[in-house]
């Protein structure tokens, strides 16, 4: 069955917009009765029938809806984009296949990429939704400082991965306590001795994914499939 993401869906009928319309009746021949998903993105999964398969404004018609709760358990991923922007649509389009509830870019002190924008990573991750079916489509930051980040998130749920000598905990041993937490993924340079010490005197803990040296974007990933396997 064919997946459409409807943000903006409210009442009995739904007019797909004119590039998806073209999509699904001249590329995917959808006709009046085939059957469809609708995503909104908020939880909402509705089953739908094409009522007018007209390829400028193709109509559906919703015949059942569901409402899918939440996870009980929040992920929140700020990780500092690499150079080579491929690598972060890449794990954009992972997280939230694998189910991810926010993601912060932040601007670090090495960080080679100084400016984001996010219509692109935004496409990228509802594509993902509708490929993978989650039912939630998770909240995406503009690029953030990583001083004003840290010093406003919450330091009793946030952790700091990084390669630096020092003393840190397992993720996966301490992600479980509580309904959520927020992991920190520096640049490909790593995070300075100064922000690893400013993320420290906010009461941000150092954790470790593990013994091998991930890339930026694979450790921001792995963060992400160790909160969910530690709520297992």
């Amino acid at each position: 069955m064919y997946t459409f993401y409807a943000p903006d869906l409210s009442g009995p009928t739904y007019t797909l917009p004119e590039d998806e319309s073209k999509h699904a009746v001249r590329v995917l021949r959808l006709g009046p009765g085939d059957a469809v998903e609708l995503l909104d993105g908020r939880g909402g999964r509705y089953a739908a029938a094409v009522a007018d398969a007209n390829p400028k404004r193709c109509q559906l018609r919703i015949t059942q809806h569901e409402t899918v709760p939440p996870r009980s358990y929040f992920t929140h991923v700020a990780v500092a984009p690499t150079k080579n922007l491929d690598r972060m649509e890449w794990f954009v389009e992972k997280a939230v296949e694998v189910g991810v509830e926010r993601i912060t870019f932040l601007r670090c002190a090495r960080s080679e990429r100084r400016e984001l924008k996010l219509e692109r990573l935004e496409k990228i991750a509802i594509s993902a939704l509708k490929q993978s079916g989650q039912a939630w489509l998770p909240q995406l930051d503009e690029l953030t400082d990583y001083a004003e980040f840290v010093n406003a998130i919450d330091p009793t749920t946030t952790f700091i991965a990084h390669l630096a000598d020092d003393e840190r905990t397992a993720l996966s041993s301490v992600a479980a306590a509580g309904a959520g937490c927020c992991v920190l993924i520096g640049p490909e340079g790593d995070f300075t001795p100064a922000e690893i010490a400013l993320a420290r005197s906010r009461g941000i803990r150092p954790v470790t994914l593990g013994a091998s040296r991930l890339r930026t974007e694979t450790a921001a990933l792995a963060a992400v499939f160790t909160t969910h396997l530690s709520r297992e």
